[in-house]
């Protein structure tokens, strides 16, 4: 076989497996709303993420969203699968329409709202807490807003009282604690503005 034939089959065998991954999503999104999790429209699987939710909590999932928990189903590189934990009664993590998370973590203590069109870049992590109530070293866990086509870079953290304004991108590996306004470009650590978004006209076909 030639080399383009060889290429050739193995971008099928890719094909075909991520088209039963997929296929095996309407397994994952049953036992999702079997643990509780609330879906508003479709929803999409590829790879197995795990999900739990303690009495008293919800995870409310808008239409289109696409979890992605398999080590190369971002070809970034995933190190885990998508989590999506919730504690504490009356937590509510809300979850906007097309949202797309690649081994997302998400831990939820206070309540965790992520908006529509958000791009969750590889490894990502949000949690509103941390994690040790016992240890009086512990703060108070606070609430996080994500706003609308946010786009989080690979390997970035949100953390506990992180609130980002819409169309804002997080740049990779960043640690985002305070607020961070709309329509701006920040990295770091802490996050910090690097620049304003400027509007570009749409590009014309030539």
């Amino acid at each position: 076989m030639s080399s383009k034939g060889t290429r050739k089959l193995f971008h099928w065998i890719d094909t075909a497996r991520m088209r039963f991954r997929m296929a095996a999503g309407g397994y994952h999104k049953f036992f999702a709303r079997c643990r509780g999790v609330e879906f508003l429209g479709s929803c999409m699987f590829v790879g197995r993420p795990k999900f739990k939710l303690y009495p008293g909590t919800r995870v409310i999932v808008g239409n289109g969203c696409k979890f992605q928990s398999g080590h190369t189903d971002n070809l970034i590189g995933i190190n885990r699968p998508c989590i999506v934990s919730v504690y504490n009664p009356g937590t509510v993590v809300r979850i906007g329409e097309h949202t797309g998370f690649s081994g997302t973590v998400i831990g939820a203590f206070a309540g965790i709202t992520i908006g529509n069109h958000v791009k969750c870049g590889a490894n990502t992590l949000i949690t509103d807490g941390d994690w040790h109530p016992e240890d009086p070293r512990s703060g108070e866990p606070r609430p996080i807003e994500i706003g609308d086509n946010v786009w989080l870079g690979v390997g970035s953290l949100v953390l506990k009282g992180a609130r980002i304004g819409n169309n804002s991108v997080i740049g990779a590996n960043s640690v985002v604690t305070g607020e961070i306004p709309a329509n701006v470009v920040a990295a770091g650590n802490p996050c910090k503005v690097i620049r304003a978004l400027v509007e570009r006209a749409p590009r014309k076909n030539p």
